[in-house]
């Protein structure tokens, strides 16, 4: 937006005359400075729900090399790991204070017969992984193994039962397997297959995507076949299951009224899917890191559906779950492209640009906004596959755009959501617009204000005047991600091409925050 356009002198006048001086001078030198300009008030003294560290959820399924040379390796590979799961990747995630990962998927999951994945792996039966690339899936990483990688990781396991090609007595038997501490047939069997002591699971999903690879089902038929299994989840020797129900694929609004009414009052949690693709053009997804601003722009404001995906399902929960007992657990999401040229079309191997970046930013910054309801958020997927937070090759390893954005954006994690306002301009790309700038902020339990800021116009810096109401701040320090193109993206090559830095270009004075964003980047502020 050209700085000299009447709404933006409309803009600032209206400003200009609430506002204290301070200020006013603040944006009448953003304007001076021909710079886009933005208004954030950041409501410091009227705190809201507190951020579910579990947003930052990850999500791996048996999908291409997600799990095989994603995660496990086994004991006897020379690349470095502890009981058959690399080490580098166990160090990098353990550095993103990742919540929580679910497992074993995804469409997988409901093929999945977890007695498969138990005892002597030289003895587990071999299954054809359907869904994705028709290998062999040979069950070397099963209900142990995941189990020990959530605790060298530090983060809770989020399970996901079989109920479109499993049985009630099946799932039953999983849960018992892993939670019972009693003299009873499944945890002997857990016990004879080396451990002793029961796990503690907290999240378990009934099915997954019942609507479509889980089953093809009606809500009205899934949502009764959800209380039926749901019966037979036990809570043995004091562990409390939350149970995820499955929830709607993207706008299917009748879903989630269908399966809140008949089964809501039984579910702790509902599961919401969406993907951003090009254009909703599934068979023309385009390509990861090769394309334009007209494809920047597609996708950035395609993800901006999650905001309207996340309140119309919420105000559906909202009728029959006033209290929000009930949990909105986006437990899939983020950017699906075409696969890279050379690669299993099943694998779904995908590298991560810039754009991703701010992708996974703006639709983090949504969950926030929306933290009285949602509770989970699971990026699909955390190694190797769609929009990933690491790739690897062989014994190399490399961190994404993504994953700096979760790393930056971590410090949001248990705080308190604090509200804000946000004027500012638009990013135009010919006849159409978005916002240019999302913006949220939290304060966490030491007291300290963080703000996240995404700034989607890859060619203009704006001006952000942020006012803290109710705090002034004695100490600032900042972190961006940028890159001097679009489609910048680390390769195994050049691991540093899009990796975050300090950010010095702030002002601070009383209770006014003033900061230049660079174009195309994600900064994160501190505020003491």
């Amino acid at each position: 937006m050209n700085p000299s356009s009447p709404r933006i002198f409309r803009l600032a006048a209206r400003l200009s005359s609430r506002l204290v001086p301070a200020l006013a001078l603040v944006w009448a030198a953003a304007l001076r400075a021909d710079d886009a300009a933005c208004q954030l008030t950041v409501h410091a003294d009227q705190p809201g729900a507190v951020i579910n560290r579990n947003i930052y959820g990850q999500f791996a399924e048996h999908l291409g090399h997600g799990v095989y040379g994603g995660i496990w390796v086994g004991e006897d590979s020379p690349i470095p790991n502890t009981r058959g799961m690399r080490n580098d990747v166990i160090d990098a995630l353990r550095h993103l204070r990742v919540p929580v990962i679910r497992w074993p998927g995804g469409c997988f999951a409901d093929e999945y017969h977890w007695k498969d994945g138990i005892g002597p792996r030289n003895l587990r039966p071999s299954m054809i992984n359907t869904h994705w690339g028709g290998v062999v899936e040979n069950n070397a990483f099963g209900t142990h193994e995941f189990l020990d990688f959530c605790d060298l990781v530090g983060a809770e396991p989020y399970i996901t039962g079989n109920l479109g090609s499993g049985t009630v007595q099946e799932m039953q038997d999983w849960v018992e397997y892993m939670t019972s501490d009693a003299s009873s047939p499944m945890a002997d069997l857990r016990r004879k297959n080396g451990r002793n002591e029961p796990w503690k699971i907290k999240y378990f999903a009934i099915g997954n995507e019942n609507w479509g690879c889980g089953g093809d089902m009606r809500p009205e038929y899934y949502a009764d076949e959800f209380r039926r299994y749901n019966t037979f989840i036990k809570n043995f020797s004091g562990n409390q299951i939350l149970r995820i129900a499955c929830g709607p694929s993207s706008d299917d609004y009748a879903w989630t009224d269908t399966v809140m009414k008949i089964a809501g009052k039984r579910a702790n949690g509902l599961s919401l899917h969406y993907y951003t693709v090009k254009d909703d053009n599934w068979k023309q997804k385009g390509s990861a890191t090769q394309f334009g601003e007209a494809e920047w722009f597609a996708m950035l404001s395609q993800t901006l559906k999650m905001e309207e995906l996340v309140t119309r399902h919420s105000a559906i929960m909202d009728r029959y779950d006033p209290t929000k007992k009930v949990g909105l657990m986006v437990d899939e999401w983020g950017a699906w492209y075409d696969v890279e040229p050379g690669t299993n079309p099943g694998f779904l191997y995908q590298q991560n640009s810039l754009r991703d970046a701010l992708l996974a930013g703006i639709n983090l910054n949504i969950f926030h906004e929306h933290a009285d309801r949602v509770q989970m958020s699971n990026i699909a997927q955390m190694i190797n596959v769609l929009q990933a937070m690491i790739l690897t090759d062989g014994p190399r390893m490399v961190l994404t755009p993504t994953y700096h954005v979760f790393a930056m954006y971590n410090v949001h994690q248990g705080a308190r959501l604090l509200p804000t306002d946000l004027a500012g301009p638009d990013y135009h790309f010919g006849a159409k617009a978005m916002p240019a700038i999302s913006a949220s902020a939290s304060r966490d339990v030491e007291g300290r204000i963080h703000i996240s800021l995404c700034n989607a116009d890859p060619h203009s810096q704006v001006a952000v005047a942020c006012r803290l109401a109710g705090a002034s701040p004695s100490k600032v320090s900042a972190t961006v991600l940028t890159a001097g193109s679009i489609n910048a993206h680390n390769t195994f090559d050049r691991p540093g091409e899009v990796s975050p830095v300090p950010f010095t270009d702030f002002s601070a004075e009383g209770g006014t925050l003033t900061l230049r964003l660079p174009a195309k980047s994600v900064t994160v502020v501190e505020i003491d």
